[in-house]
């Protein structure tokens, strides 16, 4: 499967650059890039004058075959996300409609936050279908019932953080990124771990789900303590984090180290040994998931993943299958998000 963000051994001008590469190499978001060459407020004289260099540097030019994906169209491509008030997938558009934007299409955003939402708005030709061309669907499942009759209807979709054989997806190995993390822990001397995990809304999709089986299954393979008490809910908040370590700082006998499924419940976490007057790593070991913009200030250890790109290449893929003519299927990619440990004070 091909990697977001992927190189070339020979270097960018063996390819076609697009404004995920300036952003990469500016070591600036794709949101800020898109800003900065449309002389657009809000991005620092500096910043703007680097990522301006770097894109000469690169030879960035806007695609205009994307540009002109919107004639005859309705110029809107759909984004369906289960939370629009976190970081992760307010992450996701930034980089979504920073793409769309170099190719002068609209955003159209919508918010399916339980089963019976999902149902509603994958019943038909709802709403989404007539009001744009695309669609990118972020751990929101189609289901393939659903998957099959859209194809079969003509649909353009991209699915994030799910897969189906008749539409291009993007996955992260959560499996593997959450065993690299437990692993950390282990190797640091760690028997006894918590999890902070729970689900953050009505529709249960499948990250929270694979993370911790993930370590469970971990826990099973290497004999580390398996009670049940070391997993606590923390609703993917900073809050519930803060109150899930503290209902495992009671316990009888605490845990040494903990593994939270997000960057916003390990800062709680972190918050809540602080208040306790308990510090990271001294007392206990704190890793989270994602290097939100949280992370670093906390000096928190946690597994990060370009978030933004992942959105833009979403973006791309959507745009890709609309230059494809209606009559025809469009092409079906897999691709893989990367991902990598970035260890601070907190482990």
């Amino acid at each position: 499967m091909a990697q977001v963000g992927e190189e070339s051994s020979t270097g960018w001008r063996d390819k076609t650059v697009t404004i995920e590469d300036v952003a990469k190499e500016a070591n600036v978001s794709v949101a800020t890039v898109s800003r900065a060459l449309r002389d657009l407020p809000n991005v620092a004289p500096a910043t703007r004058a680097k990522v301006q260099a770097v894109a000469k540097e690169l030879s960035y030019v806007a695609d205009p075959t994307a540009a002109r994906l919107a004639a005859g169209r309705t110029g809107t491509v759909a984004v369906a996300v289960p939370v629009l008030d976190a970081w992760y997938f307010a992450k996701i558009v930034a980089g979504v409609e920073a793409v769309l934007k170099e190719a002068n299409v609209d955003l159209l955003l919508y918010a399916v936050t339980s089963e019976r939402e999902r149902e509603l708005f994958l019943a038909g030709r709802g709403a989404w279908w007539r009001r744009s061309d695309g669609l990118i669907m972020v751990d929101v499942e189609l289901g393939e019932e659903n998957a099959v009759r859209l194809a079969e209807s003509g649909a353009r979709i991209v699915t994030v953080g799910s897969s189906t054989p008749s539409f291009s997806s993007i996955l992260l190995d959560e499996v593997a990124a959450t065993k690299e993390a437990v692993e950390h822990l282990v190797a640091a001397g760690h028997t006894r771990i918590g999890v902070l995990s729970g689900e953050s809304n009505a529709l249960k999709f499948r990250v929270p789900s694979l993370r911790l089986g993930a370590v469970r299954d971990l826990k099973q393979r290497l004999g580390l303590d398996e009670d049940p008490e070391l997993e606590q809910e923390g609703g993917f908040s900073v809050e519930g984090g803060r109150d899930a370590l503290g209902t495992l700082l009671d316990l009888p006998e605490p845990p040494t180290a903990v593994f939270a499924l997000s960057d916003e419940m390990a800062v709680g976490a972190v918050d809540c040994l602080r208040r306790r007057g308990l510090k990271a790593p001294d007392d206990m070991a704190i890793i989270g998931f994602d290097d939100n913009d949280m992370a670093e200030l906390f000096g928190l250890t946690t597994m990060r993943q370009d978030v933004e790109r992942v959105g833009a290449t979403a973006a791309r893929l959507v745009l890709a299958s609309l230059a494809v003519p209606n009559h025809l299927p469009a092409p079906v990619e897999r691709m893989t998000t990367d991902i990598t440990m970035v260890v601070r004070e907190t482990s």
